[in-house]
């Protein structure tokens, strides 16, 4: 990816999606005089402790430097498997996830570790966004996203920003979620050998190995760490009081 316009407010998708569908994510945007902590950057969560007035100027800045003919339908993520389809009215959706067919609808998630996925069907006919922290993953929200698609081998899928394997420290209250064995050997979980019970999940190969087994193909991005990437991007696990960043994909 590579950051452009507008400072360094954004990241463009490195994938081949169709010419009518336009997807970006946000990050910090640091002014020069900014500190690495907290909220300073581009936050656009009102749940986090950020004065209001500062954070619709930057959703009025994020519409207007993205062109969007509306606001993107934001969320209320509470970790669930729930996906609202747009249009909606407007309202607060307890969700974690949405998908619509029609133009100038942007779907919009925010993350600050947790893994944002972006969805596509390769004829621009239908977009998606998700929110997939481990709890999201474990429960199927992905399945739920794909299964909003008519055929699973015509849909592509972006990996966002996520707190990256060499991070992401879990218990085994996470790998019991996913049915791991923890004695065994696999990707999506390495063992720390210096902690007992301790162990490095992989949000981006659990995510890869779901949309696999659903026929799911054309996946792109997965390569960014938000813990490890101070300047780019907020990580709630490296500080509790950070910003988030937004996903947004939509059709015109």
């Amino acid at each position: 990816m590579q950051d452009v316009g507008h400072t360094s407010r954004y990241l463009t998708l490195d994938w081949p999606a169709p010419a009518n569908v336009r997807a970006i994510t946000t990050c910090r945007g640091l002014n020069t005089d900014e500190p690495l902590i907290g909220l300073a950057g581009f936050n656009l969560a009102r749940h986090v402790q950020d004065r209001p007035d500062r954070v619709l100027h930057h959703r009025a800045q994020l519409q207007q430097d993205l062109n969007l003919e509306r606001q993107p339908f934001w969320l209320n993520q509470t970790h669930s498997t729930q996906l609202l389809s747009l249009p909606a009215q407007a309202g607060v959706y307890d969700c974690d996830g949405s998908y619509t067919q029609a133009k100038h609808w942007p779907c919009v998630v925010m993350t600050a570790d947790c893994l944002p996925v972006l969805l596509c069907d390769t004829s621009g006919t239908q977009v998606a966004a998700v929110h997939a922290g481990w709890q999201g993953l474990a429960g199927g929200i992905l399945s739920q996203a794909v299964a909003q698609f008519s055929d699973p081998r015509q849909v592509m899928v972006w990996l966002g920003p996520a707190i990256g394997p060499g991070a992401f420290e879990v218990g085994i209250d996470v790998l019991r979620a996913f049915d791991v064995d923890p004695l065994s050997k696999c990707e999506e979980f390495v063992a720390i050998k210096s902690k007992s019970n301790k162990w490095l999940g992989n949000l981006y190969a659990l995510a890869r190995k779901e949309l696999a087994q659903l026929g799911v193909t054309l996946v792109f991005g997965g390569n960014d760490c938000t813990f490890s990437d101070e300047k780019r991007f907020y990580s709630h696990r490296r500080d509790p009081s950070s910003g988030r960043m937004a996903s947004l994909i939509w059709m015109v």
